[in-house]
């Protein structure tokens, strides 16, 4: 009997020929058949510019988060990732998962930590190094961290409920890839920003590219976060 493997890839699967000319005309026929699936994917191509005061540009472009959304798009949460507490830092500053997604928190620092957000909200405690205690993420949305005992401390969790996202390079380019043709909502966010931006593209069989995508972030001031009470910090917590 002739055999038919197919190799298994990113939406598609693809026929490999074992024996027999009529197995032949049957895969050719196979072949003509997904073309359009193979052939309907490209990437998104563009470059982010954060405009501080004086128009003068960002230089942590890096951290801000790009991504696709459209009618119908469906992903998969990855199984896990982490932030890392060192240094009274959160490293990454800026996560983006998708959506059902569980993180992690270790602690690398010889003292406590006790992170936190208010929305949406969760608590997880006062835990020491080598800890690393976990939080899921069901809902979509942007989620601030803060830890309850250092004040400096701050990040993002960018939970998207697709699975088309990146973050640029520090010169502002990135790159989507395999993105199906089709209309689509770009996002692009920064921390500093006055807001999101939000544009309609069209992404052809061959991709999209020279997209120059701007944010105004020159309105931004700094302001002190609260701790988990609602309440300003006290000024001695900062030496643990």
């Amino acid at each position: 009997m002739p055999r038919l493997t197919l190799l298994r890839g990113p939406g598609y699967c693809r026929p490999m020929i074992r024996s027999g000319r009529r197995d032949l005309a049957l895969v050719a026929t196979a072949m003509a058949l997904m073309a359009p699936v193979l052939a309907a994917q490209g990437s998104v191509v563009g470059r982010v510019v954060v405009l501080e005061k004086k128009g003068n540009s960002a230089d942590d472009v890096a951290t801000a988060v790009v991504w696709l959304t459209s009618n119908g798009l469906r992903t998969r949460p990855v199984e896990s990732a982490q932030i890392i507490t060192q240094k009274r830092e959160f490293r990454p500053r800026v996560l983006v998962v998708t959506q059902g997604t569980t993180v992690t928190f270790p602690n690398l620092d010889p003292f406590n930590h006790n992170i936190f957000s208010t929305e949406p909200k969760f608590d997880l405690g006062l835990y020491g190094r080598g800890e690393g205690p976990t939080q899921a993420f069901s809902q979509p949305g942007l989620v601030r961290i803060f830890c309850n005992i250092h004040p400096r401390m701050s990040g993002f969790i960018h939970v998207l409920d697709t699975p088309y996202s990146t973050q640029p390079s520090p010169d502002g380019v990135f790159a989507i890839g395999n993105v199906p043709a089709g209309s689509y909502a770009i996002h692009v966010w920064h921390e500093r920003a006055a807001e999101e931006l939000r544009r309609e593209v069209t992404v052809s069989a061959r991709g999209l590219s020279d997209l120059m995508l701007e944010l105004d972030a020159s309105r931004y001031k700094r302001r002190q976060h609260r701790n988990k009470y609602g309440k300003p910090y006290g000024r001695s917590r900062e030496r643990y």
